[in-house]
């Protein structure tokens, strides 16, 4: 998830910045990812609907995860 903004995540992680939302946002997000590859792969039974519902989900995360990047990046100057 938002790959071009790794170091600013891991940074938030290591230096405790980042607030309990955003690490459950980040963990939810990364569980979708995992959930959506085995439904699209046939290891978990699951149908279309069911699949995009994840993918929006995953994607209203990403939105939020992303806002609080920035949120990050301007407090910090970065």
């Amino acid at each position: 998830m938002l790959h071009e903004y790794r170091e600013i995540i891991t940074k938030m992680k290591e230096d405790g910045s980042a607030n309990a939302h955003f690490l459950k946002i980040f963990e939810r997000h990364n569980e979708l990812d995992d959930l959506i590859e085995k439904g699209e792969s046939g290891q978990i039974p699951m149908d279309d609907v069911e699949i995009e519902k994840l993918k929006k989900e995953k994607l209203l995360l990403k939105d939020e995860a992303y806002a609080e990047i920035i949120k990050y990046k301007k407090e910090n100057d970065l």
